[in-house]
């Protein structure tokens, strides 16, 4: 078991790319037990110090997550609940309690899976994913990491370490929900994320971002419907049409979970949902102040 990350990618190196890299192990063991994968040995990242850590940055204001940190240490993070709701939000309901106990968020991430609920909350927050491997350090914006279903740009030596998150505006917050026929314990059929930022009148959009889920080969955003939302006074039925565009711009299709219409209506709805969501959460942080 490696101590730190170079000789986990020296062990990687020496295998010839036979062996594969795991933490909480939720995704790697299906697969093998499944026969998708049959590395020759596993290479156990959870010795390696410092990848397990939420820490923000009091200069630069910027948010670290280490790659290990569990879904549960982020669902029971006082800070995560108050300041990154949107990620609270995604945590919360995936899998089983044991499940989130040991399943991390860069396996989340890594798995490169269209469903991935981490994805979606990161994508909108214009998350940096940080990578280590034998060039050394490197970064990545998120919207860039994913290349197809189960596929990335990361590289088979490669160690997902942290992901960073920029300063968030001052009046600024969103929310996720992931629609499925069951709460926590299925895949969902779609997923919604909505940041939002408002100009100091507390009611004019300055920023705005969306992303979908389980909408295209990839975790996408809504672009065109962002756009339309900026520098316009915020209400449901300035919302509710960003959501027809956001539905417009998706690229479901039918699947054994579910049709493509549903799944462009239920983005449509969730887009207004959580923007209003997100605009009320910004409300109370300024009561709060």
């Amino acid at each position: 078991m490696p101590d730190t990350l170079d000789d986990a990618i020296s062990m990687m190196e020496s295998s010839q790319g036979q062996a594969w890299y795991i933490a909480g192990g939720t995704d790697v063991m299906p697969k093998i037990k499944d026969e998708q994968i049959q590395p020759d040995r596993l290479i156990s990242l959870n010795r390696i110090k410092g990848l397990d850590v939420i820490e923000p940055d009091p200069e630069s204001g910027e948010l670290g997550i280490g790659a290990r940190v569990s879904h549960r240490t982020l669902e029971t993070s006082a800070l995560i609940k108050s300041d990154y709701p949107i990620i609270h939000d995604a945590v919360r309901n995936i899998g089983s309690l044991q499940v989130r106990n040991v399943a991390t968020i860069g396996g989340n991430i890594a798995n490169a899976a269209p469903s991935a609920d981490g994805a979606v909350p990161l994508l909108t927050l214009d998350t940096t994913v940080e990578t280590y491997g034998p060039g050394g350090r490197a970064t990545m914006p998120i919207a860039d990491f994913f290349k197809g279903p189960g596929q990335s740009h990361l590289k088979k030596s490669d160690i997902i370490t942290r992901f960073i998150i920029p300063k968030q505006a001052t009046w600024a917050s969103g929310a996720y929900i992931k629609f499925s026929r069951r709460a926590a314990m299925e895949i969902p059929m779609v997923s919604v994320g909505v940041m939002l930022a408002l100009e100091t009148d507390g009611a004019t959009c300055k920023m705005a971002r969306i992303g979908l889920g389980v909408a295209a080969p990839t975790p996408m955003r809504a672009k065109k419907a962002e756009l339309f939302l900026i520098g316009k006074k915020l209400d449901e039925a300035i919302l509710d049409e960003a959501g027809d565009i956001a539905a417009n711009e998706s690229k479901v299709r039918d699947s054994v979970r579910g049709v493509a219409w549903h799944r462009r209506e239920m983005i449509r709805v969730h887009v207004k949902r959580m923007g209003l969501k997100g605009l009320d959460r910004i409300s109370r942080q300024k009561n709060a102040r």
